[in-house]
């Protein structure tokens, strides 16, 4: 019996023990990343980035090598620090700096001490690092720009941060990422996968091979090229423009949606923000407040609109049958309203007069009639006034329109809820004639200049629009435009309605307020915009001179082009934007420039001293004959 019993002793304990060995070495994985990371060293090669085309194939940019010197902590050995940093170029203290926040972010896996050699550096230096354990170098490919235009849009490449690697554990230290425009918006498509290879080590430490003969190694693919919707003469040639000015010009492809352009002015050179300055580098372009040239004035500067916004409340007007094409206003340098006799000033032009003369000398005077019959037709301002902003919003207004760029505004479309919060309804009953100036594209209407693009495109449609976006096609995929890029978007405003307007712009090009920019042999259909220009100083409410702003698309029929442009401070709307615009249709239409004298005056005037001069003015009066706008303020102050 004793015999039994310690043979089940010993038989079960020996059972016991083959389980639990089995269990650790077979099946249980817990400690098998510990043991890969003490025996396996991972060595990365990272892929070439996706190249950057525009329409035309022309190569926008590229990829050169760089050279990172990359340190294992827990495997550098004692070393002469001043050899080190005379070959680095760089201060011990720097080099202990690094060293310590390697450590911190781990001992074991690779961190930067030195990014982004040259050639030449790398050269020098591939040799003598053998006598460093624990460093190596790194090769990884940075942007080569063919261009020194359009950094807006195409954006840069930057290390990864730590909340990057924690989002994403493709990422490790060192690794560079898109961080705004294309570069940002298609990084997964343009980065590839980083090849692995592993190496096995042994208990010293030591590099003894390839882990299971390099079956578990991987080649990096490459990223896939990205073909963009831009023009990039078009580009060069509206950056050339707005030189020495503030401001943004979007240009679409009405049929598709496609951004032919995207100005944002002043720019930078792209390769500024590429290799070892480029830190430097992005901290002056990030703090000069003045210029703001990181900021991308086409998708994310909200201005009034202006004039240009009168032919959506004309769409407006004949879609709500308020008024017919045939009915005319009079008008006496402006128009009067309001118990104490406000008016909202108007130029000089032939009176009276019907909507598509009203559109082309662009009269206040009409459009306010027409607005206050829209908000008016309904029993309430409120239920008007949602009308209203519907038929807006079905123009993408008020809201991101969702381009394929990481970035945008939404503008503001006031409705019914804002003016009773502003107004404190019901304690303060409002009338249409408190939102005057919503007539004319000032007051509380804000826009981006790709939104008021979209817009032109919309009217060029005669009523649909393809959501605006950047890049036309990517390597290896036949649909690799969303389905939301191809789908119509229609607007409340029957086809019909649209000629009117239509007829508006184009004569506005042919006997109104654009005649001076016309261009020969091209139909364009366009309007002019003056926006008032406000800011506060001293906690006082400032006048500074007038924004020009200009929308237009070519030619009348089958349009190939619609453009918004803005330029700050521009004084008024066919001074700068109009003849901007014009130039930028010739150029996308025939290529070659005619008009050499609007293109010498742009090319040869600067906004700089405006820019540059003293803040100065008066508040702004609440009854001076001149445009009404920020009534809101006005009426609460009263």
């Amino acid at each position: 019996m004793r015999k039994i019993l310690l043979f089940s002793i010993v038989l079960i304990s020996g059972i016991l023990f083959t389980g639990r060995l089995f269990y650790l070495q077979i099946l249980d994985t817990s400690y098998a990343g510990l043991s890969a990371n003490n025996a396996i060293k991972r060595i990365y090669d990272y892929p070439q980035r996706g190249h950057i085309y525009d329409r035309n194939g022309e190569l926008l940019v590229s990829n050169q090598p760089s050279y990172d010197v990359m340190v294992i902590p827990r495997e550098v050995k004692p070393f002469d620090t001043t050899e080190f940093c005379s070959l680095l170029k760089m201060t011990k203290e720097a080099l202990v700096k690094r060293l310590n926040k390697a450590r911190v972010y781990s001992p074991r896996l690779p961190s930067i001490v030195i990014p982004q050699l040259t050639k030449s550096e790398y050269a020098y230096l591939q040799e003598k690092m053998r006598k460093y354990e624990g460093f190596y170098i790194q090769k990884r490919s940075l942007r080569d720009y063919q261009v020194d235009y359009g950094a807006n849009f195409l954006g840069y490449i930057a290390e990864v941060n730590r909340a990057d690697i924690e989002d994403n554990p493709y990422y490790q230290s060192g690794d560079l990422k898109g961080r705004t425009g294309v570069e940002r918006q298609y990084e997964e498509v343009l980065r590839g996968v980083k090849g692995v290879k592993y190496i096995q080590k042994d208990r010293f430490n030591r590099d003894i091979g390839a882990y299971k003969n390099g079956t578990l190694d991987t080649l990096p693919t490459p990223g896939k090229d990205l073909t963009l919707t831009i023009d990039a003469e078009l580009q060069k040639y509206g950056e050339e423009l707005m030189v020495n000015k503030r401001g943004g010009i979007v240009a679409l492809e009405p049929s598709t949606g496609e951004i032919l352009a995207l100005v944002s002015a002043p720019n930078f050179d792209p390769s500024l923000l590429v290799g070892r300055e480029r830190s430097r580098n992005f901290t002056e372009l990030y703090y000069d407040s003045i210029s703001k040239p990181l900021f991308d004035r086409g998708l994310q500067a909200q201005y009034p609109p202006g004039s240009p916004f009168k032919t959506l409340n004309a769409l407006i007007a004949l879609q709500e049958g308020v008024v017919d094409e045939e009915e005319s206003f009079s008008c006496h340098m402006g128009y009067y309203y309001g118990s104490r006799g406000r008016k909202l000033g108007c130029h000089s032009h032939p009176s009276p007069l019907s909507m598509v003369p009203g559109i082309a000398n662009s009269c206040n005077a009409y459009f306010a009639n027409v607005y206050r019959r829209v908000i008016e037709k309904y029993d309430t301002p409120q239920e008007g006034m949602d009308t209203w902003h519907d038929h807006l919003a079905s123009f993408g207004l008020g809201q991101y329109m969702g381009t394929d760029l990481p970035t945008g505004k939404p503008g503001h479309i006031p409705d019914s809820d804002y003016y009773n919060r502003a107004y404190q309804y019901p304690k303060y009953k409002w009338f249409s004639t408190a939102t005057i100036s919503n007539s004319i594209g000032q007051g509380e209407i804000i826009l981006t200049p790709i939104q008021l693009a979209n817009v032109t495109a919309t009217i060029a449609n005669r009523g649909w629009f393809y959501t605006p976006h950047i890049v036309k096609g990517i390597e290896g995929e036949t649909d690799a435009i969303p389905e939301k890029y191809r789908t119509k978007n229609k607007t409340t405003i029957d086809p019909a309605n649209f000629e009117p307007v239509v007829e508006g712009m184009f004569g506005a090009y042919n006997y109104g307020t654009a005649a001076g920019v016309q261009i020969p042999g091209i139909e364009i259909c366009g309007k002019t915009g003056t926006a008032e220009n406000y800011t506060k100083i001293d906690g006082k409410r400032q006048q500074l001179t007038d924004h020009s702003i200009f929308v237009a698309f070519a030619p009348k029929d089958n349009p190939k082009i619609a453009i918004a442009v803005f330029v700050e401070n521009g004084y008024w709307g066919g001074r700068y934007g109009g003849k901007i615009a014009s130039l930028m249709i010739e150029k996308h239409i025939k290529g070659e420039i005619t008009r050499t004298d609007l293109e010498d005056w742009i090319l040869s005037h600067s906004l700089e001293e405006e820019y540059a001069k003293p803040l100065s003015g008066k508040p702004f009066p609440i009854n001076d004959g001149k445009k009404i706008s920020g009534q809101i303020e006005e009426k609460l102050k009263s």
